[in-house]
């Protein structure tokens, strides 16, 4: 990865619908150079797709938490189960499996705190694998890098 295609991953991160002339004005390079190396970084799987950035505010959403999640058991079962069940709920828009004192950090999105409620009761409080729930409220988010 040299300094040319960290130029380019950067400007397509802060917007992905540059069109290569102006991506190529941007790095220095010529137009066929910069189309050459985008796609030698989309076919080597570098870059793997392109995402629309929108306001949640506009779609109704105004509820962010991040929620950290202890599971009773430590096999594979009892995460499988946990993750199948959490691919479901539309709200958890991130699911990580991390290390630490507990074993998932979910990032969720809800329309407001009430549907956040439904959502914790109805859906992290009803799985078997759940023995700790921790929710962080998100109150501002001053640098949100996320397409």
């Amino acid at each position: 990865m040299d300094a040319i295609n960290q130029k380019i991953l950067r400007e397509l991160g802060r917007n992905a619908r540059l069109s290569n002339l102006e991506l190529s004005d941007r790095i220095g390079l010529s137009p066929s150079a910069c189309l050459r190396r985008v796609q030698e970084l989309e076919r080597s799987g570098v870059i793997t797709g392109y995402r629309v950035q929108v306001d949640p505010m506009r779609l109704g959403i105004g509820f962010t938490a991040y929620i950290m999640v202890g599971l009773s058991n430590h096999t594979k079962a009892s995460q499988e189960a946990f993750e199948q069940a959490i691919s479901r709920a539309n709200e958890v828009i991130e699911c990580h499996n991390v290390t630490g004192t507990v074993e998932y950090l979910l990032r969720v999105e809800a329309a407001d705190l009430a549907a956040y409620k439904i959502f914790h009761t109805e859906v992290l409080g009803t799985l078997p694998q759940v023995t700790a729930i921790t929710s962080y409220v998100v109150m501002g988010s001053p640098k949100d890098l996320r397409a």
